[in-house]
């Protein structure tokens, strides 16, 4: 009998490519009767994760994009008056980002939404088989990070 391991390593990053995007297009479709694209509620996430006063350089480092196309999403968050950009005091170089009480309310709907997609998408998967599937994934997360250069 033939070893199939080797072929299922080789198919693993498209595997994993496909469930990323399978699940991201669930949790957009959840989520858009809120008024969210991807890149906006992915940015909402983020600031919450960083902290209401995460610069925008943070932001985009944290998101992994450049400064203009953060600057465009969030200014379609300040426009759905979700978000503010404020100056902090002793630098006029940089901005802040803090949710608006709009902002907040949002992301408890979002928060529940999103709930609610991976309630669908984990459905069958027992906890223990969870657990494994966290822990491989950080820690192709760590060989990855270690092995690129500039992270």
């Amino acid at each position: 009998m033939l070893n199939k391991q080797p072929c299922e390593d080789a198919e693993l990053g498209l595997r994993l490519g496909h469930v990323h995007r399978l699940w991201r297009m669930v949790v957009d479709h959840t989520v858009a009767p809120l008024g969210l694209t991807q890149p906006r509620w992915t940015l909402l996430v983020i600031l919450r994760h960083l902290g209401e006063g995460a610069t925008q350089k943070q932001l985009a480092e944290a998101l992994g994009i450049e400064l203009p196309s953060l600057t465009r999403t969030l200014g379609q968050l300040e426009q759905q008056g979700l978000v503010l950009r404020r100056i902090p005091a002793g630098d006029r170089r940089v901005r802040e980002v803090v949710f608006t009480p709009e902002g907040r309310r949002l992301l408890e709907a979002l928060d529940a939404r999103a709930s609610e997609a991976r309630a669908l998408l984990l459905d069958g998967v027992p906890d223990t088989e969870r657990e494994v599937l966290h822990r491989a994934l950080r820690r192709i997360e760590r060989n990855a990070c270690h092995w690129l250069p500039s992270r």
